[in-house]
């Protein structure tokens, strides 16, 4: 069998597997007394509230949230990591203050945003911006900083300007680490937009989850989560795509398009 065939067939296998064994661990394993509902039940829940406006409506609100900020971020940070990446001494004075804030969990600033702002979507917003900028920032300034010198020589030997070697030069050299870093970021969205909802008490897929959670509808709070989990894998799935068709030039994906 071809190796393109065989994956999909062995990923299923893996899904298959996982339900399996939480179907047995919830029925006749070391969890049957536990209030871990069984994977035949969270599914079937799941698959109820797929026809229900009020998931789809907050399934709205996480994306909105999350592609929100996520746009702020990327906007802030590759302007941003642009203006660091050009000039050596802004980079080697700003790398310490963003490898600070870089780990810093959203949450952390969580209460001073609510207070701000309230249980909102632009709440939310502003989470997945702080949670975003600044690694978007570091990875742009990066690769701004890693172009080749020689490229940069000799484009201003043939007369070109500051704005043309950016535009023609810096930013083609600096996508594949820009992509990179966006990749990473849309998926960190999706979960600092569902945060903000379980912890912020703003709207979406988090408020959801909480509400099934205060409710003790074990089956209803694990049915959230795998539509979650599903949302996860579709919005990692577009930024993989995305990121292909923004760097479709670059050597490391020109194999796969030729395949």
């Amino acid at each position: 069998m071809h190796a393109s065939a065989r994956q999909p067939l062995v990923g299923a296998a893996g899904i298959a597997t996982a339900v399996a064994a939480w179907q047995y661990a919830a029925t006749a394993g070391p969890l049957a007394d536990s209030p871990l509902p069984t994977a035949f039940d969270a599914i079937g829940q799941a698959g109820a509230l797929l026809v229900t406006p009020d998931l789809w409506s907050a399934v709205a609100s996480t994306l909105g949230m999350a592609l929100g900020g996520l746009l702020l971020a990327a906007t802030a940070g590759v302007l941003v990591g642009i203006m660091i990446g050009v000039s050596p001494i802004a980079m080697h004075a700003t790398r310490i203050p963003l490898e600070f804030l870089k780990p810093i969990p959203p949450i952390v600033i969580l209460p001073v945003v609510v207070l701000i702002w309230g249980p909102t979507a632009g709440m939310g917003v502003f989470l997945v911006f702080f949670g975003c900028v600044f690694a978007i920032a570091m990875q742009t300034s990066a690769g701004v900083f890693d172009t080749d010198p020689v490229a940069i020589a000799t484009s201003r030997s043939y007369g070109m300007g500051r704005a043309e070697i950016l535009r023609s030069v810096i930013l083609p050299s600096a996508l594949p680490y820009i992509g990179t870093a966006l990749r990473v970021a849309a998926p960190t969205a999706l979960i600092v937009a569902v945060v903000a909802g379980l912890l912020g008490g703003g709207p979406g897929l988090g408020q959801s989850l909480l509400l099934a959670q205060l409710s003790g509808d074990q089956t209803r709070l694990f049915a959230h989560v795998l539509i979650l989990g599903a949302l996860g894998l579709i919005v990692a799935g577009i930024s993989e795509w995305g990121e292909r068709r923004l760097l479709h030039w670059h050597p490391q994906y020109r194999p796969e398009a030729t395949r």
